[in-house]
């Protein structure tokens, strides 16, 4: 695994690549160095740049997941979430087919290793409060303003 950390708008990120594919992009507060970047690591670090600045709206960059079935659910589920827009935790559980499971659903989202691209940020509580977010909930309300601003 390869593992490079950029400074962002939203905190330092942490972008993680194995293989031909990003298995891990989080806000950390990790102070190490980052290895060598790869074009893949480059890309990605350019997208997420672009998206953060109101400038793209869909990734194209090859992501490997890695989760047990229900968590890869969810994280497509995540995926259908249209720029700008959210759903709370039940939606997302009704999506899935498991209408009661909404706490399983954030603790799919806790475990979601690819922040911003697979948009956790876009799920918040049955209330429309934000709620629970793994890079805290500061970066999660950052990135739904930016996505308000540019919708």
């Amino acid at each position: 695994m390869i593992t490079c950390y950029y400074q962002t708008k939203i905190g330092r990120i942490k972008i993680a690549q194995e293989g031909d594919a990003i298995v891990e992009i989080n806000v950390t507060d990790s102070e190490k160095e980052s290895e060598r970047e790869t074009p893949l690591i480059k890309k990605t670090i350019k997208e997420l740049k672009e998206y953060l600045e109101g400038k793209r709206k869909i990734f194209d960059i090859p992501i490997d997941t890695q989760g047990t079935e229900f968590q890869e659910k969810v994280w497509n589920a995540l995926l259908e979430i249209p720029y700008g827009e959210t759903k709370s935790y039940e939606d997302i559980a009704k999506m899935v087919g498991c209408p009661k499971g909404a706490r399983a659903v954030g603790m799919a989202n806790h475990n979601n290793k690819i922040i911003i691209i697979i948009p956790c940020h876009r799920v918040i509580g049955k209330n429309g409060k934000l709620v629970g977010y793994a890079g805290g909930l500061p970066v999660k309300e950052k990135l739904l303003q930016i996505e308000s601003n540019y919708k």
